[in-house]
């Protein structure tokens, strides 16, 4: 190609960067933690089977994956999971307890031996299901959260603490496994054990409450047997959501609570009072979507490592007794929540612009960080990465809406002068979660091809306080839909974009902005549509799985007192208003977003001639995580734009639609 730029419509630059290489790159380290001197943490395998890998990094530098294929260390608990194993080194070697997510038994693994099981099957609905486990120190038993299936609907289920032995004597008979809690609750988190090991606190929450709107934080004495006492709630409430909770070395109570409007972590003394540890307008925790994300650790010396910040995150070490907080120098723009100490070692998951997430190493004492495990290396030339942009733009009422606007971009081409880039708004999934800014190549592989793509942080995401969380308290479908479009035109407006042009794409709450898009606006010319919620009263009366079962009544109202705002609000009830193509890609085996709601959707359109096209992949939950699927949706989706849009990208299958 030489140094010479070349002028080629938008659509149609060459890009290094194929669909095979954005999906072999899908997903990222997770639950980093330490077992004696040793970090370890789970890996994505998009080309085996989409398993998770557990990954060893031996104290000389070597890195080992564990377990062999069919392993997959996966929790199913709440269907999002969560940390999903747990590890001690003995004077043998390491001993490590994990889940496997195709039987969901807890397993014990010392290297040398095969995985042993410690838990049972049940022939119950959905089974027995394990997370958040931590060793009992002192007892050979592991305490965890055991999630029960007590019929065979989604909402048949109980939760509770539970602990169960390293011996296996469990492993056939669920009589061994002894329960530490009632279920007094709907959903809980591991248990934290106290220093002294006199005391236990969890979290806990119950329906209609998401554990972002309101959680309890309970604590209980732990009597000489390992059985609780009588669990009291410290803090926490209907409208006060904690969100971690955690031991300081000298017996202090830590906790994240946002009930000053943010996530801030606080400071429980002996004599009952809170301290704010340091108080900011920004995020100390977050949205508690897995059960045992951590945002911050307490250090053996005090201090207490955390991840914060406000629209992005930090890793940083807080001094609890001045409130200073001082930030791992390095290129990281993100970090995950996942955080684990050993002396003064730090473990993190941090990502940038440049760099996929990467399990990254703070030494509390010098302040150095470095990776150490799942290490970014660039699959192509960065120059082919886009250059992204933080913007806010001004919404119905002047209301902020935070976004990421990714231009097209290419180190040998660009468009000619008189035309605009087509742009794709991306919706994110939750909806409360958020987008963060780091490197995509999923995103890539549109902007290396001259498609430009805004992620909106709509009204109702996180990381901008519970102010602007709660905007979307009974507004789904309404302010999301709005703050999207509002971006979109302004992007179209100021001369970014073709307003001919404009996609919005989504997967699961995100299908549903993007589905409710096409019905409610004339904004977008097209829109892929993955494993989405579509229909509002059949999701909200039972489709769904437990955690978010209940989730429609804060986000849409009680069903019961607005049945008319969800047949409204919902794309499946609304057929006759989407007259642009769409693209819907779904999997088959989604308890979250059942095919259901698709197959609804798709009965209602038939017969409007609107061009569409419907790709269902068996084996394939919700979020797809193999490998052959993701390289047929990305090209699927391509392929879309290229029909509406007049594009022509090199090398794309010609997806075919239907009326």
């Amino acid at each position: 190609m030489g140094d010479e730029v070349q002028t080629l419509e938008y659509g149609s630059w060459p890009s290094p960067i194929d669909a095979a290489l954005a999906a072999r790159h899908d997903g990222h380290a997770e639950f980093a933690g330490f077992v004696g001197e040793e970090a370890w943490w789970t890996e994505p395998r998009p080309t085996e089977g989409g398993r998770r890998a557990l990954v060893r990094r031996r104290t000389d530098g070597t890195e080992e994956t564990v377990l062999p294929a069919p392993w997959d260390v996966r929790s199913r608990v709440v269907e999002y999971g969560g940390h999903p194993w747990t590890g001690t080194m003995t004077a043998g070697g390491p001993l490590v307890v994990f889940v496997n997510f195709a039987d969901q038994r807890l397993y014990r693994y010392e290297p040398g031996s095969e995985p042993r099981p410690l838990t049972p099957v049940s022939p119950v609905g959905g089974g027995l299901r394990w997370v958040d486990a931590r060793l009992r120190p002192g007892r050979d038993e592991v305490w965890c959260v055991l999630e029960e299936f007590t019929g065979d609907g989604p909402t048949d289920v109980r939760r509770v603490l539970a602990a169960v032995p390293l011996d296996g004597s469990a492993a056939e008979d669920r009589d061994a496994v002894r329960e530490l809690t009632g279920p007094r609750h709907r959903f809980v988190t591991g248990p934290r054990l106290s220093p002294d090991g006199a005391r236990v606190a969890w979290l806990a929450w119950d329906h209609p409450r998401m554990p972002w709107d309101g959680t309890e934080l309970l604590v209980a004495e732990v009597t000489g047997d390992g059985t609780f006492g009588e669990p009291r709630t410290v803090a926490g409430g209907p409208e006060e959501s904690v969100a971690q909770a955690d031991w300081a070395a000298d017996g202090t109570l830590l906790y994240t609570s946002d009930r000053s409007g943010w996530w801030n972590l606080y400071a429980r003394d002996p004599d009952g009072r809170d301290r704010a540890l340091c108080p900011r307008e920004e995020e100390f925790g977050g949205p508690l979507w897995k059960i045992g994300w951590r945002w911050f650790a307490p250090l053996d010396n005090g201090l207490v490592a955390v991840v914060h910040g406000r629209g992005t995150t930090c890793l940083g070490v807080l001094d609890p007794v001045t409130g200073e907080v001082v930030d791992a120098a390095g290129p990281w723009t993100e970090f995950a929540p996942s955080l684990a100490v050993h002396g003064t070692r730090i473990l993190g998951i941090g990502a940038s612009p440049r760099s996929a997430y990467e399990v990254v190493e703070l030494d509390a004492r010098t302040g150095h960080a470095r990776v150490i495990g799942a290490a970014h290396d660039d699959p192509v030339d960065p120059s082919y990465y886009p250059e992204p942009q933080i913007r806010t733009f001004a919404g119905p009422d002047g209301r902020e809406i935070h976004a990421h606007v990714y231009p097209p971009h290419h180190p040998g081409h660009v468009a000619p002068d008189d035309e605009l880039p087509p742009y794709v708004i991306w919706a994110h999934g939750g909806p409360t979660s958020r987008a963060p800014l780091v490197l995509d190549l999923a995103i890539a592989y549109f902007t290396s091809r001259g498609i430009g793509v805004a992620e909106v942080n709509y009204g109702g995401s996180t990381g901008h306080g519970r102010e602007y969380r709660n905007r979307l308290r009974e507004q789904w479908g309404v302010v999301d839909v709005e703050d999207c479009a509002a971006v979109a035109l302004a992007l179209a407006g100021e001369g970014t974009a073709d307003r001919g042009r404009l996609a919005i794409r989504g997967g699961s709450a995100g299908g549903w902005t993007a589905a409710a898009s096409l019905a409610a606006t004339d904004v977008y010319a097209c829109g892929t549509i993955l494993y989405p919620i579509l229909d509002l009263t059949g999701w909200g009366s039972g489709e769904t799985h437990d955690f978010e079962s209940q989730y429609l009544e804060s986000l849409v109202g009680p069903l019961a007192e607005v049945p008319g705002r969800y047949a409204e609000r919902s794309p499946a009830g609304h057929a006759d208003r989407i007259t642009v193509p769409f693209l819907l890609l779904q999997g088959l085996d989604d308890v979250i977003c059942p095919p259901a709601q698709c197959e609804r959707f798709l009965a209602e359109m038939e017969g409007r001639r609107v061009p569409h096209a419907y790709l269902t992949f068996a084996g394939e939950g919700h979020g797809f995580r193999r490998a052959d699927t993701m390289v047929r949706a990305l090209e699927s989706e391509l392929s879309l734009y290229a029909l509406v849009f007049g594009l022509n990208p090199p090398g794309i299958p010609t997806l075919e639609l239907t009326k």
